[in-house]
C-alpha cells in the first residue's frame, strides 16, 4: 500500500517531491468530519492505484513541522489535497470528492509526460 502518515518536512521531501509517482497531500485534521470521511476513500485508492500514486497524509496539527507545511502549500482550509508530479503541485482538491474521481483524475495525470 502507497499511503504514508508523515510529521517531517524531510519526509514530506522524499516521499513528495522526490517521487517518481503521481503524490496526493491530504492535508487533515482529527477534528474535522469531512477529513474523517474521506479517510477511507483514500485508503481505497492507495490501495488501487499503488504502481500509479501514492497518497501522503499530513495531520496539520501533529507537529509544528507540519502546521508550517500546511502554510507553505497555502492551505486554508480542510480536506486540501494538492496533487503533484515531478515534484511539482499540478492540481489540488479541497473538500470531499467521490472515489471515482479521485482515481480519474490519479489516471489522467499518470498518463500525461
Amino acid at each position: 500500500m502507497a499511503l504514508y502518515n508523515i510529521t517531517t518536512e524531510q519526509e514530506f521531501e522524499e516521499k513528495v517531491l522526490r517521487s517518481s509517482k503521481v503524490v496526493l497531500v491530504d492535508f487533515w485534521a482529527a477534528w474535522c468530519p469531512p477529513c474523517r470521511a474521506m479517510a477511507p476513500i483514500l485508503h481505497d485508492v492507495a490501495d488501487e492505484l499503488d504502481k500509479i500514486a501514492d497518497i501522503v497524509k499530513v495531520d496539520i496539527e501533529a507537529t509544528a513541522e507540519n502546521g508550517q507545511l500546511a502554510g507553505k502549500y497555502g492551505v486554508q482550509s480542510i480536506p486540501n489535497m494538492p496533487i503533484f508530479k515531478g515534484g511539482k503541485e499540478v492540481e489540488r482538491i479541497v473538500g470531499m470528492v467521490p472515489k471515482v474521481h479521485l482515481q480519474d483524475v490519479f489516471k489522467q495525470l499518470s498518463e500525461r509526460k
